[in-house]
């Protein structure tokens, strides 16, 4: 995700037509921390002297975090307190001396602070403990067991093998493998290559060239294929390398098998013109990998336009779209935009920002996704075929400096909010949504059907049931642990997950003692 002085970057170099955008090289602007939070002065200019700087209450003033909201805590109502306020308690109401706008980014950041989220805390060095001993969830009791940890601190996915064995990619170094018993073998000879020349923006580590996701085939027992979607760079490849004397990287999917520690047959699969290789890093850049029952390979590509609201609403673009193809890369005639001049025609959906999970529900032959919003506005949302995600013209969530997202005004496209695919779930204030999966297993029934799902900023890992397409109830498993990057069941139904760390990554899994009805 990127953090507010990169969109505020992006805010400022908005007066281009999307033809001829305003080149963004975040590795030269040399902010490695992130810069205030202009929310945050703004409740410390109106609100603090009453509520407190950290919301703990003052003697003149209620607590706004750790306690009830007696006139409730969804934001809507978190501003119409502060818009009309409670004169005969001594709050005066800020109507009219504060604009809408303003009021509502107030309550969106007195929710993120009862949610525990920092817009500036990235938890990348938070203090990590793994919770040891017997953990009590509603239907299961479970434990904690460290699979594996000194790992690269950004891992990206896992995928278990039918040796018990576990696929692994870490961002900066590659393709490799964790066996059973923990141990991770030498990065896989011949895989693409990964880049380790990672910069720190705005408090968070980005590159080019990165290692995404790494996926089996369904046939994998039969056919050996495996799939992964990675950061291509190149130097001198397109004008922009050239003019900017800088590398340049964008999205590629490709198959090949692993044989004796090398990997090898391979085929490239989904390859996107050198036209469009930006210098926007793999932070957002989605990278992952879906497979449905039916022979097709779904894959999500994020922001990796020039700037973040540039593309995502053009056919003829990658970015921001999710993409189908036969698992041989053939690009189906039933694709959406096939025969649409100058679209690309592996596009299923698009008007995404930062696809961080896609899975597939075989239950109910459905494609589903979590996708990171800016500030606020993340989402699950249900991926059905030529449909408008809504980024950048539209989010249930603001710019990180508390505007409203409008980027059509800029763009010049005129739309319906009708005309826009609404999620299915909304998470405002944002926890940063990462992986996820629908259980399926043994080892965990009573939680067959339902989304297991990871954070990053919130460092939590939530369970979620959802009936005929609506959120019934959420559990929350591990609380304020640390950065969930990826998630896998393995064959026997244990819960993996990959999680990211200064200190070192680290797969962990969960492992059921009891179950109760």
């Amino acid at each position: 995700m990127l953090a507010s002085a990169a969109c505020g970057v992006f805010n400022a170099a908005v007066a281009q037509p999307e033809g001829a955008p305003r080149v963004v090289n975040l590795r030269e602007l040399n902010m490695a921390e992130a810069p205030p939070d202009l929310v945050a002065r703004l409740y410390q200019r109106e609100c603090a002297v009453c509520h407190g700087e950290a919301l703990q209450g003052a003697p003149q003033g209620t607590a706004l975090r750790g306690a009830e909201l007696l006139h409730g805590d969804s934001i809507d109502e978190i501003a119409g307190s502060t818009a009309r306020g409670f004169p005969d308690r001594g709050m005066p109401g800020f109507s009219a001396t504060l604009s809408d706008q303003q009021i509502r980014a107030l309550a969106l950041y007195i929710s993120e602070q009862r949610q525990g989220t920092n817009l500036e805390d990235f938890r990348y060095n938070a203090p990590l403990e793994i919770p040891a001993g017997t953990i009590e969830s509603e239907h299961h009791d479970f434990v904690v067991e460290t699979v594996i940890d000194g790992l690269d601190p950004l891992p990206f996915s896992i995928e278990p093998l039918p040796d018990g064995g576990l696929l692994l990619t870490e961002k900066r170094r590659g393709l490799s493998i964790v066996s059973a018993e923990g141990e991770q073998s030498d990065l896989i000879r011949g895989a693409p290559k990964a880049w380790d020349d990672s910069f720190n923006f705005v408090g968070q580590p980005m590159g080019l060239g990165w290692m995404m996701e790494v996926a089996l085939h369904p046939d994998y027992a039969n056919n050996g294929w495996v799939y992964l979607h990675y950061g291509d760079r190149c130097s001198g490849c397109n004008d922009l390398s050239r003019q900017s004397g800088q590398d340049v990287s964008m999205n590629k999917l490709v198959r090949g098998r692993i044989r004796d520690g090398a990997w090898v047959d391979e085929e490239v699969l989904w390859q996107a013109d050198h036209a469009h290789y930006t210098l926007m890093p793999e932070i957002a850049a989605g990278g992952r990998i879906a497979f449905d029952g039916d022979g097709y390979v779904y894959f999500g590509v994020g922001i990796k336009g020039p700037m973040e609201h540039i593309g995502i609403q053009d056919l003829s673009t990658p970015y921001g779209k999710i993409m189908r193809l036969h698992d041989d890369g053939r690009v189906p005639a039933a694709n959406p935009y096939v025969g649409t001049p100058d679209a690309e025609p592996a596009i299923w959906t698009y008007g995404h920002r930062n696809p961080q999970g896609l899975e597939f529900n075989h239950d109910s032959n459905e494609l589903w996704s979590t996708e990171m919003g800016p500030r606020g506005g993340d989402e699950i949302n249900l991926i059905e075929p030529g449909l408008n995600y809504g980024w950048p013209l539209f989010s249930l969530g603001v710019n990180y400096t508390g505007t409203p997202v409008a980027w059509g005004r800029v763009l010049g496209i005129e739309f319906d909010v009708a005309d826009i695919r609404q999620p299915l779930i909304d998470f405002t204030p944002a926890p940063a949504l990462s992986s996820f999966v629908f259980y399926r297993g043994d080892m965990f029934p009573e939680w067959n059907g339902d989304l297991i799902v990871g954070t990053l900023r919130a460092s939590d890992l939530l369970r979620m049931r959802v009936t005929d397409h609506q959120l019934v109830h959420q559990e929350t498993l591990l609380e304020d642990v640390v950065r969930f990057r990826d998630i896998e069941v393995g064959a026997a139904g244990e819960i993996y997950l990959l999680l990211e760390h200064d200190s070192g990554g680290q797969i962990i899994k969960l492992v059921s003692t009891s179950v109760r009805s």
